[in-house]
């Protein structure tokens, strides 16, 4: 009688569990859908409002930097505290954001607006990605891939809504928008109703992992070497994600919906690298996958400032393939030197991937507004070489046999 209680609770969990790990997937499609429209609309807002490439950084910016600075603090608090509600909450933020964007008429209500944007971004990620975790039955790479595969999806999709929806057709429909996060709101609130019952039962968990047998030093050393492996990912990110479709429209002569749908096809080889990274780094080990990622872009970065426009498609698709796989590996790479931190290790990546695109995206406007777009993408194209750190990284799947 004794082994047969836990293994049906245990199958009973793991059909469950994978039904709420599609549903926070299909939740990040959602949010990071609405968040992928912003940076799709920027041409239109340039135009509208005047703006200078500068003051399109500060967008970003504000956005990010309101998206990361509360995700560590939240992750740390949560880590000890859950709050499941937080959830369909935090959305509550982007809704606010979404419906403000739609109204706004300067230039400071416009970062008001991206700031709440950020902040509902803030409190979805860390609590998803526990969440996440959670119902991943010990798969975690590929539970995390899945659920960043998510965002990444909606990152593709929401130029073409965009482009669909309110370029050409004016700022007042970018309130459709708001049917996504009402829609996010409600599967939201399913989502924290089967965490706040599923608490207990996987606390147990949470304690009973023992991390590598490493010293305080190297661990922080080794989170360091994880932070600027992420710093050199997203900087360079940053620069297609913001400033792709300029750079399409200044070298290319593209239209904006044309521009738009080849920031589609970077955006979807996104996404398509991002759910390999974690399953594969759960069969070869996740140091592989960050040295075969970040230092593999390298020669795609590299050729890129200097080929036609279809070679320029080519290489953006191969570069966000390569370079996507990354961060569902560093992510789960991170949680396993720091168990029992998953909500401070997801708030801390999350928000340094959102911090350091952020300011990024700023920088890269002002010097875009001094040298030009070009001068951006030659000058980002080494950072993919900052790859080489990955050999730094010790050995912990290793260490775990």
């Amino acid at each position: 009688m004794a082994p047969s209680k836990p293994i049906s609770s245990s199958q009973q969990q793991s059909g469950l569990a994978m039904h709420i790990l599609g549903a926070v997937a299909f939740v990040h499609l959602l949010n990071d859908l609405v968040q992928a429209m912003l940076p799709s609309i920027y041409p239109m807002l340039k135009a509208e409002f005047a703006l200078s490439f500068t003051q399109v950084g500060l967008i970003t910016l504000t956005f990010q930097c309101t998206a990361s600075l509360l995700q560590p603090w939240i992750g740390l608090y949560t880590d000890r505290r859950p709050l499941p509600f937080l959830l369909p909450v935090g959305m509550c933020f982007t809704l606010a954001g979404v419906l403000m964007l739609a109204v706004v008429s300067s230039f400071p209500t416009l970062l008001i607006a991206a700031g709440l944007i950020g902040v509902g971004s803030s409190t979805f990620h860390p609590e998803a990605s526990r969440v996440a975790r959670m119902a991943s039955g010990g798969r975690y790479g590929f539970a995390q891939s899945l659920f960043q595969v998510g965002g990444n999806v909606g990152s593709a999709l929401g130029p073409l809504l965009a482009a669909a929806v309110i370029v050409g057709r004016g700022q007042g429909n970018i309130a459709w928008f708001s049917l996504m996060t009402l829609l996010a709101i409600g599967v939201l609130y399913s989502v924290s109703r089967w965490y706040s019952g599923h608490l207990a039962s996987f606390k147990p968990k949470a304690g009973g992992h023992a991390g590598p047998n490493l010293s305080r030093n190297k661990v922080l050393g080794a989170l360091g070497v994880l932070a600027l492996l992420v710093f050199s990912k997203y900087i360079y990110m940053a620069s297609l994600s913001s400033y792709y479709t300029f750079y399409l429209i200044d070298k290319f002569h593209l239209s904006i919906g044309s521009a738009q749908m080849y920031l589609f096809l970077f955006l979807a080889s996104v996404a398509a690298g991002t759910f390999m990274g974690g399953p594969i780094g759960d069969r070869i080990g996740r140091k592989r996958v960050i040295w075969i990622s970040i230092l593999g872009a390298a020669p795609f970065t590299l050729l890129l400032p200097y080929v036609d426009l279809f070679w320029t498609a080519v290489l953006t698709v191969i570069i966000g393939f390569v370079i996507s796989s990354a961060f569902s590996a560093i992510v789960v790479f991170a949680q396993e030197l720091v168990p029992g931190k998953v909500g401070m290790i997801a708030g801390i990546f999350f928000g340094l991937m959102f911090g350091v695109s952020g300011i990024a995206a700023a920088a890269m406007g002002h010097l875009a507004d001094i040298s030009g777009i070009a001068y951006v993408y030659k000058l980002c194209s080494y950072l993919p070489l900052l790859g080489i750190l990955t050999v730094l990284l010790p050995h912990i799947e290793q260490a775990k046999k």
